[in-house]
């Protein structure tokens, strides 16, 4: 889709079958799961898109890929660094960072708040509501999963913690974790990424 929400269609396809990864989840109860392949999982998935829509399109450096927790992979962040891409992921890992001995919670919760943005969302009526969200973010060394470190990079990356101010009564509270390659060097800058985002699951019923 376009910056403005116009959906142009699809990329991207990946079919697969749970015949072929059946072996996945019973993989996970003997080994840590950040140490299976990701050749192995079907998180392969996520790669493949990246790489076919980055190929297709033909210009790496416009195309910014957005997803939800689903998609908060490494691996991810590695295959979009080699295809010269962008992504906007919402993160559900709290990974290490800086020099391995803190994570990126660590450093987050040093960062002060640095603006507001307001969004558009609805409660559990159904009812239009309003969300004023407390924004932070900073730019940090990422590191790999320590199983994973001799195979890919650290990576400088921005995160993005969006939370709102108050607790509402009728709706769960939203906080918003997201993890970008792209610039971020103010807070117009990071409500737009924080908007790929919202544009992305619009219309999606959405947990916060």
């Amino acid at each position: 889709m376009t910056t403005e929400g116009l959906p142009l269609g699809l990329t991207a396809v990946k079919f697969w079958t749970r015949k072929k990864f059946k072996g996945t989840a019973a993989l996970k109860k003997k080994i840590n799961p950040t140490r299976v392949p990701i050749e192995k999982k079907e998180s392969i998935r996520w790669l493949d898109n990246v790489r076919q829509s980055t190929e297709l399109l033909g210009d790496s450096g416009r195309c910014i890929h957005v997803g939800d927790r689903e998609s908060d992979i490494y691996e991810l962040f590695c295959a979009a660094r080699e295809a010269g891409t962008h992504f906007v992921i919402r993160t559900c890992v709290d990974r290490l960072a800086g020099d391995g001995n803190h994570t990126i919670a660590d450093e987050m919760d040093e960062v002060f708040v640095k603006g507001l943005h307001r969004i558009n969302v609805r409660n559990n009526n159904g009812d239009p509501d309003e969300a004023v969200l407390e924004i932070r973010y900073r730019k940090l060394r990422v590191l790999p999963p320590i199983g994973k470190q001799k195979r890919y990079p650290a990576l400088t990356l921005t995160v993005i913690h969006a939370e709102e101010r108050m607790t509402p009564k009728n709706r769960k509270k939203i906080q918003w974790k997201l993890i970008t390659n792209l610039p971020v060097s103010s807070r117009t800058d990071a409500i737009e990424k924080l908007e790929c985002f919202e544009m992305e699951d619009r219309g999606v019923p959405q947990d916060p």
